[in-house]
Order: structure tokens, then C-alpha cells, then sequence
């Protein structure tokens, strides 16, 4: 066996041991998808005359939305149980709402128990959105890495399926159960996990570290327990502060450039499609029923998911971006004005009936491949390390907000002005996304992070000139 066949097959044994121990990892992010995507086979029971807990409009817009709300009071405290008691424990703990949030479900015998479960279910979903990826980065390895990152939102899109695929066929707190299943099963199986080796170095526990990373490894670790050591004493000399977002301009413009393109994400009305789709395929005149169609919405979204992860190291952050932005908006303005007619003309939308299935699944794939995964690129990309995680929690923040209003507020504009209006919104803001992203979002695509620092001073640079000259004028 030539050393060049011996390389590659230690590369291929590191990549099955760092699978193994990722796979029960984001088993916890599966469990973040069935929250995500509980509501849309459970609202139209809830609404329902056969209801066990009569729940009106107004109710069930809060029972979606008050999971998201909740999520974003968890990123901060997430950040500091990570650093103070590390990734593994963090995580831990993260499955404890979790339980608590479908115990809840199962014992519900009013709406406020639903509340109480929901906002123990957006606890869970903070912390795991804040230190998954954190523990999936620092446990990969350097080849496998971008991969096998993708795993968080492949699991996250494979529990909102379940979701869909089980929950019209079961009662509602027989899915409960079923779901309990998997934040137990995360408990039981990653609690023999090992801890990242960047926590332990970062205390010289060095000892630690190595018997952590000799256990996600084959083959001598030696060269890289250094280069982890030489890392983290780097991160730790040049250590950052939140002040440092606003008060270095750089920092200032990356983040406005990475909320502008995640509040792209949100408006579009992500959110709201997944949390609403039965609802949304029951207000069409399909000859699926809603619940096979919203099935097929799942398959297509887990299929789609892994998409942009081929794409992005071959056309780059920007063009999948901008792409995926004219696509969602152009099917939201296909579904607001079939949803208009069939309003006001029904007769005419009649042979249509196939628009809102198609023009849903397009705008899945649409969202999949650039809007779903790219955002989250940009901001690792886009900042220093030294502020990259006070940057994240931000960002987490800011996106919880946004889900949040976009998930309670599609119910209240969709009693009010009608379910038109709703999608005609989100391709109004597609399309300025689009623009907007046009205009100001740099190229990340193959630069390293000293070289796309230096994109941004000379943005930073030519802006202030540009102000500069105006005020002359």
C-alpha cells in the first residue's frame, strides 16, 4: 500500500469516526425540526370541531409564533454556558426543554399549556441554534467540515417531515410521544460523547483535550492538538468584545450587511410556509388532499437541502443569493394573485389548480439552495474571530424577532386583507432583498478570512470617501 492510498484511507477512517460521534450530535437539531414543524398537522385539529382544546384564530397564531419568540431569549446565555461549562453540557441542557415542551403537550388540557410547551420548545431551539454548530465546527475535521456542518440543517428539515408525515395520522398527543422519543434517545446517546478539544484547551486541560480528540481521530493527532493549541492561544490574546460590533467599522458594515441578509430570509415568508402549509394547501382547490401535498412540500425541502452546500464552492455566496431571491419572489407573486382571483373570480383559477402546489415546491427549492443555508456562511465568513460568536448571537436574536413576526402576523393580515395580500408582502420584500443584495453584499466565494477583512476596510474606505466628496459638495 503506496503512503498517498495509506493518506486517504486514515482521511476516510477520520471521516467515519467524526460521523459516528456527529450523528447522535445533531439528532438534537431533528428534535429542533419537529418543534419547528408541529404546527402545521396539529392547528387544523386544534381549529376544529373535534377538538379537545377549542382554539380560535388568534390562538393558534400565537401557538406558532411564541416558539420563535422564545428562542431568541437563549442565544446570550447559550454563548456563556458554552464558554463557562462547555459545548457538550450546554447542549445537555439544551434537551431539557425539550422533554418539558412535549411532557407539556401530552398532559395540555387548555391553550396555556400549549403556550408553556411552546415556549419551553423555543428555549431549546436558542440554545441548540447557538452551540451546535459551534461543537459540530470544532469536533470536524478541516476536509470534512463544510460537509458534515450540513448535517444540522439536513436533521432540522427530516423532523419537520416526520412532522408532516406522521401527524395527520395520529392524535395529537400521540405525536407528542413520538417526538419526546428523540430529545431522550439525544440524552442517552451524547452523554458518551466527547467534549471539544478547543473547550479544554482554552482552560489548559491539555490532557483532556488530547484524550478527546485521540477519541475522534485514527492515526497520530499530534500535529493537530497543536495547531488547536496554537488557535485558541491565538483567539484568546485578541479576544473581543460586544463593544467591538459597533465600534469598529468593518465590524459595523458586516453586520449590516449579514442582518439585511437575513431579515431577506425571514420576510420572504419561510416561516410562515412551513408552519402553515396544510393550512395553506387546505385554502386551494387541489384534488391532493392538504396533508399529501404538504408531505411532498417535505420530501422536496429535505431533498433540496444539501443542494446549496454542491453549489456554493462552485458559483459562489452571491450569485446563489441573488438567485434564490428572484425565485421566492417570483412564486410568492404567483401565489398571491392565484389566491387574488380565486377570491374575487374563482371560475377563472379553476384549470389552474395546480398553480399553488407547483409554484410552493419551486419556491422550496428556491429558498433551499441560496436564502436557507448561504446566510449562515456569510456570517461566519464575514467577521473576525474575536467577535464571530458575539456576532452569531446577534444574528440568532435578530432572526428570532423577524420569524416571530412574520409567523403570527401572516394569520392577523390573512383575516384581515386576505391571504393575497400576505404573499404579495413577501415578494415586495424579495425583491427589495434582491436589490439590496445586489448593491451591497461583497463575494466571499474562495477568500480567506484575512483576505475578505481587507474587502471590507476598502469598502469601509470608499464609503467614507464618497461621504466625504457629498459633503464638499
Amino acid at each position: 500500500m503506496t503512503a498517498k492510498t495509506r493518506s486517504h484511507w486514515k482521511e476516510y477512517g477520520t471521516a467515519l469516526c467524526v460521523i459516528f460521534f456527529l450523528v447522535p450530535a445533531t439528532l438534537i437539531t431533528a428534535t429542533a425540526g419537529t418543534c419547528y414543524g408541529w404546527p402545521s398537522p396539529t392547528l387544523p385539529y386544534l381549529k376544529s370541531s373535534e377538538s379537545s382544546i377549542p382554539t380560535t384564530e388568534d390562538e393558534g397564531s400565537w401557538i406558532v409564533s411564541i416558539m420563535i419568540l422564545c428562542s431568541a431569549l437563549t442565544p446570550i446565555p447559550s454563548a456563556y454556558l458554552a464558554d463557562r461549562f462547555g459545548r457538550k453540557t450546554t447542549l445537555l441542557i439544551g434537551a431539557i426543554p425539550f422533554i418539558l415542551g412535549w411532557v407539556l403537550v401530552i398532559a395540555a388540557k387548555s391553550v396555556a399549556y400549549l403556550y408553556v410547551a411552546r415556549m419551553f420548545s423555543g428555549l431549546g431551539y436558542g440554545i441548540v441554534y447557538t452551540v451546535a454548530p459551534m461543537y459540530t465546527g470544532e469536533i470536524a475535521t478541516n476536509e470534512v467540515r463544510g460537509a458534515l456542518s450540513t448535517l444540522i440543517t439536513l436533521l432540522n428539515k427530516v423532523g419537520i417531515l416526520g412532522q408532516y408525515c406522521i401527524g395527520p395520522f395520529v392524535s395529537m398527543r400521540t405525536l407528542a410521544g413520538i417526538n419526546l422519543i428523540l430529545p431522550i434517545t439525544f440524552v442517552i446517546t451524547f452523554i458518551f460523547l466527547p467534549e471539544s478539544p478547543y473547550y479544554y484547551l482554552k482552560f489548559e486541560r491539555s490532557e483532556r483535550a488530547e484524550n478527546s480528540l485521540r477519541r475522534l481521530r485514527t492515526g497520530d493527532i499530534r500535529l493537530e492538538l497543536k495547531n488547536i493549541e496554537v488557535s485558541v492561544q491565538e483567539d484568546m490574546k485578541n479576544k473581543g468584545t460586544w463593544c467591538d460590533l459597533i465600534s469598529e467599522a468593518t465590524n459595523r458594515k458586516a453586520l449590516w450587511i449579514s442582518l439585511g441578509v437575513f431579515t431577506i430570509q425571514q420576510l420572504c415568508g419561510s416561516a410562515a410556509v412551513v408552519a402553515y402549509a396544510q393550512e395553506i394547501f387546505a385554502s386551494t382547490e387541489t384534488k391532493i388532499q392538504p396533508y399529501q401535498e404538504s408531505i411532498i412540500l417535505g420530501c422536496v425541502q429535505v431533498a433540496t437541502c444539501c443542494l446549496s452546500v454542491v453549489l456554493v464552492d462552485r458559483l459562489g455566496r452571491k450569485p446563489l443569493l441573488l438567485l434564490s431571491a428572484l425565485g421566492v419572489g417570483l412564486m410568492n407573486g404567483a401565489l398571491g394573485t392565484y389566491f387574488y382571483f380565486e377570491n374575487t373570480n374563482k371560475s377563472s383559477v379553476t384549470p389552474l389548480f395546480w398553480l399553488p402546489i407547483a409554484a410552493l415546491l419551486i419556491y422550496i427549492v428556491c429558498y433551499a439552495i441560496g436564502l436557507s443555508t448561504v446566510p449562515y456562511v456569510i456570517i461566519s465568513e464575514m467577521f473576525p474571530t474575536n467577535v464571530k460568536l458575539y456576532a452569531s448571537c446577534v444574528a440568532h436574536i435578530y432572526t428570532g424577532v423577524c420569524m416571530f413576526a412574520v409567523q403570527k402576523l401572516f394569520q392577523v393580515v390573512k383575516d384581515l386583507c386576505g391571504i393575497y395580500t400576505v404573499f404579495w408582502g413577501f415578494s415586495a420584500f424579495s425583491i427589495l432583498g434582491l436589490v439590496f443584495m445586489l448593491a451591497v453584499l461583497p463575494e466571499t466565494k474562495g477568500k480567506s478570512f484575512v483576505s475578505i477583512q481587507a474587502q471590507l476596510r476598502r469598502d469601509v474606505a470608499r464609503d467614507n470617501a464618497r461621504k466625504l466628496m457629498t459633503v464638499e459638495y
